[in-house]
């Protein structure tokens, strides 16, 4: 059978991928004589080919590193090509790639990258993935990043106007100060005086923020004076990145949100011991007008009643007292009498594949076959990459991958 790309222009028999204006080609007939993996081409690209079910996957990077790696899909049940919509960050194309099928999902092994950048995910038939393809009634796949090891669960602190939610905050980013961070909001109003886009807000256009929460970038969203706001999956990623634990603080509606996503986290409503006592922290604030007053308490018995009733806070903490509700949180979260430690963090661990590395899979284990050349000899080893306790996934990372080095294959029995 020879495969036609249906497409102006395009010669039979040969599949063809567009890098700035220039048209390397492969023969797809090959794709009948078994998958390639990280086959070199004269050109400066890098193909593999995955079969999911009935259905081919293949990848195609360059080597300049400016490019994505792009993604195709031959199915011989309508018998052409199927240009999916790509979902999630793309990773950068690189000096080849190699990729192996587990479960839902190609692990994608990127070589020449930095050691943080070599493992990714691309999903093809995650519950995500599933998702969006009925949502957008077009074949989807979605990268995700692969990072080793795992985060601390995101903490979503609710409450009403004056419950005290943004103080409590306040007393725990300052004792624990390397231990918790904020995840920064989008949001399409212009920057004021002194913000700082990255900083302050990422500070972005009405309809670039619009498809991304088509997409599914966002875990929550509100229009508020014509203007979006919300927190993106990247926000909150970027924390557990640095090794922090990400702080939420938004209303109740924005944790029902959460709360739907795939996103993993510790729900807190913050509820103050009466509604007279609300009042009486608003007025003390001295800071709104009385119609601004009465629609906070408004606002607010509305929040109490959907915090109480619904399933989506894990805690309720009433804040009565400051000192003890603050004791309370740390209870909650784990940090009564937690020291704070003063020696240096223990480097995060990292795979540095070279250049030289075949994958193959093994149960639950990636076996990634190293050749390294060193002035007088040939080395090999083998790294073991476990893949058994997989968390998240796109649209944000894929974490709790571990890795072992070891010298031969007997070492696996």
């Amino acid at each position: 059978m020879t495969i036609v790309c249906e497409r102006s222009g395009f010669k039979p028999g040969l599949y063809t991928n567009f890098y700035m204006g220039e048209a390397p080609a492969f023969l797809v007939d090959d794709l009948q004589d078994g998958p390639l993996n990280g086959l070199e081409l004269t050109n400066g690209t890098c193909k593999t080919t995955t079969t999911v079910g009935d259905k081919t996957y293949v990848t195609v990077g360059a080597d300049d590193g400016t490019l994505s790696i792009d993604v195709q899909i031959f199915d011989p049940s309508l018998g052409e090509w199927v240009y999916p919509t790509v979902l999630g960050t793309k990773p950068l194309s690189c000096k080849g790639h190699s990729t192996v099928l587990f479960e839902n999902r190609i692990l994608v092994l990127k070589k020449g990258s930095k050691p943080d950048d070599q493992i990714w995910f691309l999903e093809v038939d995650t519950e995500y993935v599933r998702q969006q393809r009925k949502k957008l009634g077009t074949e989807v796949v979605a990268w995700s990043k692969g990072v080793i090891g795992n985060a601390e669960k995101p903490i979503v602190i609710s409450g009403p106007s004056g419950v005290g939610k943004g103080t409590l905050i306040s007393m725990l980013m300052k004792e624990f100060p390397s231990m918790f961070g904020f995840s920064v909001s989008h949001t399409t109003r212009a920057p004021r005086d002194m913000e700082k886009n990255g900083v302050h807000y990422h500070f972005t256009e009405k309809s670039v923020m619009e498809k991304e929460i088509k997409n599914g970038k966002f875990l929550e969203f509100a229009s508020v004076h014509g203007n979006l706001y919300g927190t993106s999956v990247e926000a909150v990623e970027v924390v557990a990145d640095a090794g922090k634990r990400c702080i939420l603080d938004i209303d109740v509606q924005g944790a029902r949100s959460v709360k739907a996503s795939s996103l993993e986290a510790i729900f807190i409503f913050i509820c103050p011991p009466s509604m007279e006592e609300l009042e009486k922290r608003l007025r003390d604030r001295g800071t709104e007008t009385e119609e601004q007053i009465l629609k906070r308490l408004r606002n607010a018995s509305a929040e109490i009643e959907q915090g109480k009733s619904s399933n989506i806070f894990d805690f309720t903490l009433y804040n009565d007292n400051l000192e003890e509700s603050y004791e309370r949180l740390k209870k909650l979260l784990g940090l009564n009498g937690f020291v704070t430690a003063s020696p240096k963090s223990a480097a995060p661990r990292e795979i540095n594949l070279p250049m030289d590395h075949s994958v193959s899979k093994l149960d639950d284990k990636i076996i990634i076959n190293c050749i390294s050349s060193g002035p007088d000899k040939e080395s090999k080893n083998l790294i073991m990459l476990d893949v058994s306790s997989l968390k998240g996934g796109a649209p944000g990372r894929t974490r709790g991958l571990d890795f072992h080095v070891i010298g031969s294959m007997d070492q696996l029995s």
